[in-house]
């Protein structure tokens, strides 16, 4: 027998749902997969991040046309009863984007005997994430009824994990006879993100991953989450950024800073993930568009644009870290009367792209820029840009306080074929010749390995790295390519090796100053290039042609490990062949081991004096990300990102480790 107290509960409720047409839309088809406050039902997650990221039409656009292959029906309902079901939508949608829907606050007493108290983020068996009221987050472990606090060592603090570019790591404790034993440690599958490009980032034992206008920081120990930043994407948008791609974010002091799908460049607090600041780059509706992790360097945070394959007039800018204000753009391709604009002809003098869309290198001794130049626009059609057409394929050195060119070096002048020289441009300091040396190395896109003084932009060295090459003989002493001379075949289609893909590409590259080699991803195929002048569109491709694999070829992607010093091939690991090419780069480390990501989707490492694959992981997905490696709580990690989730692997615990457990 219901009291008179639960009797009238049960009729104020049931009066709600009848007055509440919106709730009665959300009752009937939403709550029992989703639940009745959007956390979660019996077959479907918790949406309210998704409804938080979302206005009300863009929330009726997506309800109409759903997501079948993840299980949710397209809803098509009269506008009414849409409108009304968006309206109580909404009300579920939690209060902040990074705030969970309930606030839980506990007190914790350490090993130590101290005791703290804050709001819990995220908790498991064994782990817990407390932030306190000085905004700190606590990542904590629990030993009995006590818990002890946990960190990093070693952290990876930006994209390539230091500013020279090399994804080379000092730390030991992964090596050629225990790597056999490496396995996963966590796994976190990101939610909404089809294809992940990311490295993540880690700084005082917190991750940071991302996605196209979403962040997450994670425990990376564990990968249990601890917060969440999103934003609607940007309808409409060209390039590449409209696939969802995002390289990643970059760290300075209590600040995350990340570029969002329409190249606004933003700043996150890195405790709690509140946005602090926003400023726009450019406008997305002259197609550019965000996609590249910013680098640090000094109080500046620098980031360029990707939108060279739309025509996006290309720069390079600085933002100061507290405010967003911009401190200097470079332009990369010269308007009419400027030192460079000589070197083109034609009208087109606003889509002549030259995009910055790749993460640059810094020598902070120096308070020097590297900064890599993507290709001229249209790609394959040069016929209205005669001439060598500056900065584009080009490494620019720049002062990073003031933005002012120290020296240039261009890789393809009047480039046709789409090499631009976006691969990472490693900094190190080694011997050349039996003498110390400033290096910059960079295996580019046309096919050559090169080897360049940084203080001055002085060649040392350039030689080709494929067997497939027939576009140049050579490079002079002046740095310029010995063209020879490609015959156009009927219908006015000339083969070209590389392809238009390059001899290599963005992914990773790895300097180990222990052995001497320099190890890359190679691209062994050709294409059939073709020009089809066209007009540049705002929110359309302006190649000016295309590129189709040879009939009959094949590809072949290759590790390959370079003898700085000579050139020379030292040692080579051919790939499996497939239907997709992997982006997929590379992690060197002090204890002989290079690890990267098979074209097939395995991740490996090999013996980095003699090639021998030593361990491989086989994650069946398509790779489009680099390794980077950590040490938390005393522990190595190496992270990689897979498909759509971040997978971190680490050495089995054994006595005496801090996080073992009986």
């Amino acid at each position: 027998m219901r009291t008179p107290l639960l009797a009238a509960l049960f009729v104020g409720t049931l009066a709600l749902a009848q007055t509440d047409p919106g709730r009665r839309e959300y009752e009937a088809r939403c709550s029992r997969c989703h639940g009745a406050d959007a956390t979660g039902g019996e077959s479907g997650p918790n949406i309210q991040a998704q409804i938080a990221s979302r206005n009300a039409t863009e929330l009726a656009a997506f309800l109409r046309v759903g997501r079948p292959a993840a299980g949710m029906p397209a809803f098509d309902l009269p506008a009414g009863d849409m409108t009304n079901l968006v309206a109580h939508l909404r009300t579920l949608a939690p209060m902040s984007r990074t705030a969970p829907s309930a606030v839980v606050r506990k007190k914790i007493q350490l090993a130590t005997g101290e005791t703290l108290e804050g709001q819990v983020l995220n908790q498991g068996p064994f782990d817990l994430q407390l932030r306190t009221d000085d905004k700190q987050i606590h990542l904590l472990r629990n030993t009995g009824d006590r818990y002890r606090p946990v960190t990093s060592q070693t952290d990876w603090p930006t994209y390539n994990g230091d500013p020279s570019g090399n994804r080379y790591t000092k730390l030991t404790q992964i090596y050629k006879t225990n790597v056999r034993t490496l396995a996963p440690a966590w796994i976190f599958p990101m939610p909404n993100v089809s294809q992940i490009e990311n490295t993540p980032v880690v700084v005082e034992g917190i991750m940071y991953v991302s996605g196209a206008n979403e962040c997450f920081a994670l425990d990376a120990g564990s990968g249990r989450l601890i917060w969440h930043y999103q934003r609607a994407r940007t309808k409409g948008i060209a390039g590449n950024a409209a696939f969802g791609f995002n390289r990643g974010v970059a760290w300075g002091g209590d600040r995350i800073f990340m570029l969002t799908d329409h190249a606004h460049l933003i700043a996150l607090n890195r405790f709690n993930g509140e946005l602090l600041w926003e400023t726009e780059m450019a406008d997305w509706h002259l197609n550019y568009n965000g996609t590249s992790a910013p680098l640090i360097a000094g109080n500046l945070v620098i980031s360029g644009t990707a939108g060279g394959d739309e025509g996006a007039r290309g720069f390079l800018a600085a933002y100061d870290q507290s405010t967003g204000k911009e401190a200097w753009r470079f332009w990369t391709v010269p308007q009419p009367g400027e030192p460079g604009s000589e070197t083109w002809t034609g009208k087109d003098v606003e889509h002549r792209s030259g995009d910055t869309w790749m993460t640059g290198t810094y020598d902070p001794e120096s308070g020097t820029l590297y900064w890599p130049v993507g290709n001229p626009g249209p790609d394959f059609d040069g016929g209205e840009r005669a001439g060598d057409n500056l900065y584009t394929d080009s490494v620019l050195a720049l002062d990073a306080k003031t933005g002012k060119l120290t020296w240039y070096f261009q890789f393809t002048p009047h480039d046709i074929h789409d090499w631009d020289a976006q691969e990472p441009p490693v900094l190190v300091d080694t011997n050349w010749q039996g003498q110390p040396r400033k290096l910059l190395l960079q295996a580019n896109r046309n096919g050559f390995f090169y080897v360049l003084d940084r203080t001055n932009g002085q060649l040392l060295l350039a030689k080709p790295f494929l067997k497939k090459l027939n576009w140049a003989e050579g490079i002079d002493k002046d740095g310029r390519p010995i063209l020879k001379t490609i015959p156009e075949m009927a219908g006015g289609e000339t083969y070209v090796c590389p392809g238009f893909q390059g001899g290599t590409n963005w992914f990773s590259t790895s300097f180990n100053p222990g052995t001497g080699l320099y190890y890359f991803q190679a691209l062994e195929r050709c294409n059939l290039f073709s020009k089809n002048h066209g007009e540049w569109q705002a929110g359309k491709g302006y190649t000016g042609g295309i590129a189709r694999p040879a009939p009959g070829e094949t590809f072949e992607k290759v590790l390959r490990a370079i003898d700085i010093q000579t050139g020379e091939i030292a040692w080579e690991v051919p790939q499996s062949s497939g239907p997709v090419t992997a982006s997929a780069g590379v992690l060197s480390t002090a204890t002989g081991l290079v690890f990267f990501g098979e074209n097939s989707g395995a991740f490996m490492a090999a013996d980095a004096t003699t090639g021998a694959i030593l361990w491989q992981f086989p994650t069946n997905h398509v790779w489009k990300a680099s390794p980077m490696t950590y040490e938390f709580d005393h522990k190595q990690y190496v992270a990689v990102a897979a498909g759509i989730g971040i997978i971190a692997f680490a050495l089995p615990l054994t006595v005496g480790d801090p996080g073992l457990r009986p």
